[in-house]
């Protein structure tokens, strides 16, 4: 029931930044959005800062659920990288598209929630890496041709979400830009599944 609760304060917080912006948001407001009284909001939450923290931490919990789901993925790696990219796009169009306010919930340099942000960005590489080292694992025998790392591989594909993130048809955009890209990091990867449960890959196709 705590629970609930939590989650209405979060979502009427989220309500009031759209509306008003962090700086002019009140408890009070979070209160009257919730028809609750002022005391009783502070019974989840501490105060304001501690409400946005919340909603912040909240949203990039699950965006970040979203992308770990599509990285374990039973698909190709292509798949799986671009299900990881678009968690994050998803995000972004989201609380941009929402309201001019709720995009500072993805300002990396905010006061109240800019670890939040860099932490969920640094979570991301660490699963693009992830998969970018697996793929290179099972890669044949290279041609001598140089290659970006798996960690630099995966500051390219968060460079180009980057990108799209302020492209109007970025959504759209992401499926062919992301293959287009994928095409030369992952071009000397076999398009394999991850491990069974006896610890073989599964070819695709």
């Amino acid at each position: 029931m705590a629970t609930d609760r939590l989650t209405e304060v979060l979502d009427a917080t989220y309500d009031c930044l759209a509306r008003y912006g962090v700086r002019r948001t009140t408890m009070d407001d979070i209160a009257s959005t919730m028809g609750v009284s002022r005391s009783a909001v502070y019974q989840y939450v501490n105060s304001k800062d501690d409400a946005f923290r919340r909603l912040a931490e909240r949203l990039h919990t699950e965006a970040l659920a979203q992308a770990g789901r599509a990285a374990a993925a039973d698909a190709p790696y292509a798949e799986r990288v671009r299900g990881v990219l678009d968690a994050k796009l998803r995000l972004v169009l989201r609380l941009t598209g929402d309201s001019p306010h709720t995009a500072e919930l993805m300002d990396a340099k905010a006061r109240l929630f800019g670890d939040i942000c860099l932490g969920f960005t640094t979570e991301l590489r660490g699963l693009l890496t992830e998969l970018f080292t697996d793929a290179e694992t099972h890669a044949g025998p290279s041609d001598g041709t140089a290659t970006l790392s798996p960690s630099d591989a995966a500051d390219v594909c968060l460079a180009l979400v980057r990108g799209l993130e302020s492209t109007p048809d970025g959504a759209r955009l992401l499926p062919p830009a992301a293959d287009a890209l994928l095409t030369g990091l992952l071009g000397g990867a076999p398009q394999v599944r991850p491990a069974g449960s006896d610890g073989a890959t599964v070819p695709v196709g």
